[in-house]
């Protein structure tokens, strides 16, 4: 009911305490299911489908502990996914509440979808949200370098499109600018209504200091952080990619901001880190 009452235009601030400390136990409440049923050895060790209909005495028994305890978990192993709804409207309507509640709540949702029986993809993503967040941008095939800002953004598609915006666009590398149509949906407040069936274009291959590379699918947090900052290179595209350009969380509206051109010098620096020395 305050998810609800969020995406009716409640204060997700207020709102946001008993939605997610009821998140993050219920995910602290599943794994402990898990943990208990591996120990128990049930069903040959392999975990049991989310669904109430698992629930009988056997299993209560099997989980061992007072048995109101062991209800408990396993009613949180079957329903922990119906709290993402709630748990996406506040945080998707907050970066006060992303930075107040996310770090915390992030392991235990991420131990938990490792064990491959909930879909909780949504909820990690926002946990991850960076805001605020400056990165060191490299770009290999001209050799410079640029500090960029970014916040709010939900996957590396969007963030692919904000970077080829601010540098192509703006005229500090060459290239193909993104539309306006797929900038608009990755920066605006207000979301579109359904699929809009635009397109963006990859500009740059995303890549590790070690260059590994990033994918599109992944978060900006997959970018590593190098003497405390992210470190992202970008290189000329292995091959030509597309993808729709609708953000990931709609009601989220991505930045990225160039905050400064670095100096050659600070290039050559930063490019120690990297498995390419020019």
């Amino acid at each position: 009911m305050a998810g609800f009452c969020v995406e009716r235009g409640a204060d997700p601030a207020a709102c946001a305490e008993p939605i997610l400390n009821g998140t993050y136990q219920d995910l602290l409440d599943a794994l402990e299911f898990a943990r208990r049923w591996a120990v128990a050895g049930g069903a040959g060790g392999e975990l049991p489908e989310a669904d109430e209909k698992i629930i009988d005495d056997a299993l209560i028994a099997r989980l061992g502990g007072e048995a109101h305890e062991a209800l408990r978990l396993a009613l949180a192993w079957c329903s922990v996914e119906q709290w993402q709804p709630p748990a996406l409207a506040v945080l998707c309507r907050s970066a006060e509440v992303r930075r107040r509640h996310a770090s915390a709540i992030l392991p235990a949702c991420r131990d938990l979808a490792a064990l491959e029986r909930h879909d909780l993809k949504c909820l990690a993503y926002a946990l991850a949200i960076l805001d605020d967040e400056p990165l060191v941008v490299l770009h290999r095939p001209t050799g410079t370098g640029f500090e960029v800002r970014i916040g709010g953004i939900g996957d590396n598609f969007q963030l692919h499109t904000l970077l080829a915006h601010v540098l192509i666009g703006g005229g500090h590398v060459p290239g193909t600018a993104p539309s306006a149509e797929s900038v608009r949906l990755a920066t605006d407040p207000e979301p579109a209504q359904g699929r809009t069936g635009a397109i963006a274009s990859g500009a740059f291959e995303l890549l590790t200091p070690d260059g590994e590379r990033i994918w599109n699918e992944g978060l900006p947090d997959d970018i590593p952080v190098v003497e405390g900052r992210r470190l992202l290179v970008l290189d000329e595209p292995m091959y030509s990619r597309s993808w729709n350009a609708d953000r990931f969380f709609p009601m989220l509206p991505g930045t990225a901001e160039l905050t400064r051109v670095l100096s050659a010098d600070e290039v050559k620096t930063w490019l120690t880190y990297t498995c390419w020395t020019s």
